[in-house]
């Protein structure tokens, strides 16, 4: 049986987003998050019982696209 290799500061999974973090990194209210994903619009979110998690690359990504539609 091979040990584990130890995790490296590189290899560590981003820990998930709330839903008042993304809507600081947009700076618009959190009720605007839930509007947009009532709306099917907005950054994917993942329910974690009543709480939303946003992976941290799709938010990202999310906003890009919206740079990139608006140029």
């Amino acid at each position: 049986m091979t040990a584990a290799r130890p995790l490296r500061a590189a290899d560590a999974p981003r820990p998930k987003a709330t839903a008042e973090e993304v809507a600081a990194f947009y700076k618009v209210p959190v009720a605007t998050l839930y509007q947009w994903r009532h709306r099917g619009e907005g950054p994917p979110a993942v329910k974690i019982g009543r709480h939303l998690r946003f992976d941290w690359g799709d938010v990202e990504a999310w906003w890009a696209d919206q740079k990139s539609q608006q140029n």
